[in-house]
């Protein structure tokens, strides 16, 4: 067994109200930049739905993650290194510009300088790739609240996949359009314990932290194959057409490492972002990655997760050189608690045998206005656990997007969250003491205790239990700085994902805070980072 630390978030679907802050902050802090116009580094798709890029769920199609071969290895299901090594001239399977949407501005000069006339002048859309006017046809979230659904509904994988099942399948399917039910599905790069994307670049330049997990890529190293946008399945690497290097998600990886969280998650309106430590066992990775039925991958994979409880797992985390700060944030690790604990989040797509890291408590909402409709009590919970299979969004649609086509763990899920709003309800009115058992939480394997810290933990918790970051040591947190100061980083260069505004060169506000631009001088402090998290979290107004 070899212990090693990763950073990974839990998504609460439950919570998410599709208000896209998070794409916006995110696209402001890393990709406002020539060259990445169309690149979102985190984007949230209304499910049904093609999503971004268009219909990227389909492997057979873009070739992306991993496949067993006939000898039950795991190979890329881009191809082998010979056949990708013959062909590595050749373009490589990846979306177009048209998958993703072509970039535009309007001309709104034409507003202003048009001559007075009988008629309204217009701001035209003008490319923001060739400078000329062009008809908007698609952009990264055109299914936005359904709102392609009518012309492009049918389109989505999921729902070619569920009608293929079988006549009732496609029944659900349709009636679920009928009813217009929807949820919203928040996507970033997976940082995957077994990164398709990392084996598929020709240069090395993609690689895995072994410090905590993160997927970066090295812009010095990147020759601009674009392989690993064919290899990654979920589609979250991008080309940057300007300086012809791969970008993607960093995790925001300078903030993890003085205990802040990623942008996505700090300005997330829902507060449905979690943020923790999860220890796993490395050396079982290939294996979990190797089963061979796609439905048995969630539970090997949560088999790859330790206990951070375990004395046993403890010592070989100290034995393997994890610190014991990490050790104790996996203790009280949200991610933990609700991937293997509580068992009530999911993997995305387990099939493509990455093992993903941001994981997804499936949505419930929308379970208890229904049964209220039809003149039922909507939180008892007889009711919730019978509405279940008859949610407007069926059961073996959540199946396809998270557990590989097993309702099973689906449906484990939502019990669980129903049996959680029953068994909150009693307690609030006096039906029932806290922490006492409780017909819901029997049903569903919990105590009442147990169903309790689960709802303190999903409903009401506060910023320090939903963000649990260890802080990179402060010795070699200032060495790795000193060390950097005589070169350029390679993510600060001009035009660089590192790039900041008008802060960068000048020591002014850059994408992380006051004072984080890069200075040709000392570079920024751990310290001024800490300020700075004090002031965002502290209840005294006199630090803001």
């Amino acid at each position: 067994m070899r212990v090693l630390a990763q950073v990974a978030m839990v998504m609460n679907l439950d919570k998410c109200i599709g208000c896209h802050t998070c794409s916006v902050t995110c696209k402001q802090t890393w990709t406002n930049r020539s060259g990445m116009e169309y690149a979102w580094f985190n984007n949230v798709e209304t499910r049904p739905g093609q999503g971004y890029p268009r219909r990227w769920q389909d492997q057979e199609k873009w070739r992306g993650g991993w496949r067993l071969n006939r000898r039950g290895r795991l190979t890329l299901r881009a191809g082998s290194r010979v056949a990708r090594l013959a062909n590595i001239f050749a373009n490589p399977v990846l979306p177009g510009i048209k998958d993703y949407y072509e970039p535009w501005t309007y001309d709104y000069r034409n507003l202003v300088n048009a001559p007075l006339g009988e008629d309204y002048p217009v701001a035209e859309p003008r490319s923001l790739l060739t400078g000329k006017p062009m008809k908007i046809e698609w952009s990264a979230n055109w299914d936005d609240d359904l709102g392609g659904s009518v012309e492009h509904g049918d389109a989505d994988p999921l729902v070619v996949r569920a009608r293929a099942q079988g006549e009732q399948a496609a029944e659900k399917v349709r009636a679920a359009f009928e009813q217009t039910f929807m949820f919203y599905l928040p996507r970033i790069c997976e940082h995957c314990l077994n990164p398709s994307c990392v084996a598929s670049c020709p240069s090395g330049a993609i690689y895995k932290r072994e410090e905590d997990g993160i997927v970066l890529v090295d812009q010095d190293h990147c020759r601009g194959w674009r392989q690993c946008v064919t290899g990654c399945p979920y589609k979250k690497i991008y080309f940057n057409h300007r300086t012809g290097k791969a970008e993607k998600c960093t995790f925001c990886y300078p903030r993890i490492e003085v205990g802040l969280p990623t942008v996505c998650s700090e300005t997330c309106v829902g507060r449905l972002r979690y943020l923790g430590v999860v220890l796993y066992d490395a050396d079982a990775v290939t294996a979990a990655a190797s089963v061979p039925e796609d439905r048995d991958l969630y539970e090997a994979q949560l088999g790859v997760f330790l206990d951070p409880e375990d004395p046993e797992v403890r010592r070989a985390a100290e034995r393997d050189g994890v610190a014991h700060d990490w050790i104790e944030a996996a203790r009280r690790s949200p991610v933990h608690a609700l991937v293997s604990r509580y068992r009530v989040a999911l993997p995305l797509h387990p099939e493509y045998r990455t093992m993903p890291m941001v994981w997804y408590i499936p949505p419930l909402s929308p379970v208890v206005e229904a049964l209220t409709e039809t003149g039922f009590d909507g939180e008892d919970a007889g009711n919730l656990f019978g509405a279940i299979d008859t949610l407007r969004i069926p059961v073996e649609y959540l199946a396809g997007l998270f557990t590989a086509g097993d309702p099973a763990p689906v449906r484990a899920s939502l019990e669980k969250l129903a049996a959680m709003r029953a068994h909150m309800r009693a307690v609030n009115l006096g039906e029932a003491e806290s922490g006492s058992p409780s017909e819901a939480a029997d049903a569903v394997g919990m105590t009442g205790r147990g169903i309790e810290e689960m709802y303190r933990l999903l409903a009401v918790a506060k910023y320090e239990e939903r963000y649990v970051i260890p802080t990179a040591a402060m010795g070699e947190a200032r060495r790795l700085e000193e060390s950097a100061l005589p070169a350029e980083c390679s993510l600060d260069h001009d035009g660089g994902p590192g790039m900041g505004g008008e802060g960068i060169g000048t020591g002014g506000p850059g994408p992380f805070g006051e004072d984080s631009g890069r200075r040709r001088l000392p570079l920024v402090s751990l310290e001024n980072f800490h300020a700075l998290r004090r002031r965002q979290t502290g209840d005294d107004e006199a630090q803001r």
